[in-house]
């Protein structure tokens, strides 16, 4: 056995980061899917100098320190049409915004043309809109990488965003810092399977839930988080030829509910290497779920955004200009937002999820919801109800 290889024993040592593959320099790794659907790396042994780069710059094999936000903001965009576009506060279409106006990359995830979600860049606060909106979907990330590296290089600003596993990857990648790179990591939850998602939307059409729609590339949008129930009770929203759309709330939704009662999220969600600050990452964004028991008259259910700032390199005074922000402290934010600090639970029936998808696709978790009886659906309703502060 060669030494230095790269080498995926347990499915949990892997986060999909792709930082091997793009740090090899005989490129001999690349990503393959597995029967759930995620990516792998895959070695070409044959061309493998045994360097050990790939293994240096893995997140999984080294891990980083925990650390606490020096900073922590509630955060509302001061422009009604943005936060109602947005997940949660608009932060990062605030921050993006600053960095497009200087010139700089922004990078993250968008849909492509069939709807899988993979890591890109853009130039143009034009192009903004692509990269609005949690999608709960692991994003192919591709050699993006490389690409924020020579950016990087050429002296541009760069904010790169994405889950925190896969900051952390670029940041081993990179292997120095730069006073050039924002890194932001989203309040991860862990991420779904991207077959699944593709089977999802593959249901609906076949299921005529969006009329007119034959083939993914019918479909003209989808939002994993529109506003049009309120920021708390959010809804998933697919459209298909812009007139007819399939609209459901998350306790109503059975992808969210598979999602949510973690039956189909990568291996390596369950023991996250990157949680509690460890990914390196500058800031973390997400929603500021309880932001009503502390701040009241700062929530009008169109979003309130968190911010955790662990590095200051003077883009949180410039926010200001954009947003509304309000001090506030980190163990009052994280009472709500668990996952900043706690992973998700692998659940008992996440074999028998596997085992019956295959037969019955996402009914599967209809199946699991109605043997165990109404207590699970109860509990996975509850489950959304303390995660989103639904009264």
């Amino acid at each position: 056995d060669k030494e230095g290889m790269i080498r995926i024993q347990d499915k949990k040592d892997c986060c999909g980061c792709t930082a091997c593959v793009q740090i090899c320099p005989k490129t001999c790794i690349r990503m393959v899917p597995d029967e759930e659907g995620f990516l792998y790396p895959s070695v070409e042994e044959t061309v493998c100098i045994g360097c050990g780069l790939c293994e240096k710059v893995c997140p999984v094999m080294n891990r980083g320190e925990e650390r606490i936000p020096v900073r922590t903001l509630a955060v509302k965009n001061k422009n009604e049409e943005i936060r109602f576009k947005s997940s949660s506060g608009g932060a990062f279409s605030a921050l993006a915004t600053r960095i497009l106006d200087a010139g700089g990359v922004v990078f993250g995830a968008k849909f492509d043309e069939e709807w899988t979600v993979v890591h890109d860049y853009i130039e143009s606060v034009d192009a903004l809109y692509l990269f609005q909106g949690s999608k709960y979907v692991q994003s192919n990330i591709g050699n993006t990488f490389s690409l924020a590296e020579t950016f990087l290089k050429s002296g541009r600003k760069v904010l790169f965003s994405g889950t925190p596993c896969q900051i952390a990857g670029l940041k081993r990648f990179l292997r120095k810092d730069y006073d050039n790179l924002v890194t932001a990591d989203v309040i991860c939850h862990g991420v779904p399977s991207p077959m699944v998602w593709r089977d999802y939307l593959k249901d609906l059409i076949t299921g005529n839930k969006l009329k007119g729609v034959s083939s993914l590339n019918d479909i003209t949008g989808v939002s994993f988080r529109s506003k049009m129930t309120g920021w708390r009770k959010f809804s998933i929203v697919v459209t298909g030829n812009d007139k007819f759309r399939m609209a459901e709330t998350i306790d109503k939704n059975i992808f969210m509910q598979g999602f949510l009662n973690n039956l189909y999220l990568r291996p390596s969600c369950y023991d996250c290497p990157s949680r509690k600050g460890r990914s390196g990452s500058d800031l973390s964004l997400g929603d500021y779920w309880g932001v009503d028991e502390r701040y009241p008259d700062f929530v009008d259910d169109m979003g309130v955004g968190l911010i955790l700032v662990y590095k200051d390199k003077g883009f949180v005074n410039e926010l200001d200009i954009d947003c509304l922000l309000i001090e506030s402290e980190y163990s009052h934010a994280v009472k709500r937002n668990v996952c900043i600090e706690r992973n998700v639970t692998e659940p008992q029936d996440r074999k028998i999820f596997w085992k019956e998808y295959e037969t019955y696709g996402l009914g599967a978790v209809k199946r699991i919801i109605l043997r165990n009886t109404p207590s699970v659906l109860k509990r996975i309703v509850s489950k959304v109800r303390s995660i989103l502060s639904i009264e």
